[in-house]
């Protein structure tokens, strides 16, 4: 189970502190609607599923004893057209996409990178995100 506390900043509009266990980062919306003071929340998103994609190519070739010496990878998220471009300034035509562009580093073959390639798609956060997500919000009255 992974638990954090996002709490907005007093006095700047979009602002968060996100507090885990250990660590503490500022997410924010970019300027000119935000402060620019940290990561966008979509920003994060892809964070969580770049890093957990890298760490679970890393564990697999592990493993395997393969010699995969790093990984990049570059994601970007945007919003595209169902089909053709008719009608593309209806937003119900159009998807949520996130493209992930991987690079894996070391003297692998090609089946190897074949299988690392599947093996992305079986990472714990890209499996959470397209299993059909379940969100459950409770709203806590506030302190008296």
């Amino acid at each position: 189970m992974a638990t954090v506390t996002v709490e907005t900043e007093p006095g700047r509009l979009f602002a968060t502190q996100v507090t885990g266990l250990v660590h503490t980062l500022t997410a924010d919306e970019p300027a000119p609607d935000g402060n620019d003071l940290g990561f966008s929340p979509y920003e994060l998103l892809l964070a969580s599923l770049g890093s957990c994609t890298a760490m679970t190519l890393e564990l697999y070739a592990r493993r395997k004893a393969w010699p995969l010496e790093r990984v990049r990878i570059t994601l970007v998220f945007d919003r595209v057209h169902i089909g053709d471009a008719e009608n593309c300034d209806d937003p119900s035509r159009r998807i949520d996409r996130i493209s992930r562009d991987i690079e894996l580093i070391g003297l692998l073959s090609d089946d190897q990178r074949a299988k690392l390639l599947e093996i992305a798609g079986k990472c714990p956060v890209h499996r959470t995100i397209t299993n059909g997500l379940t969100i459950v919000d409770r709203l806590i009255d506030e302190e008296r």
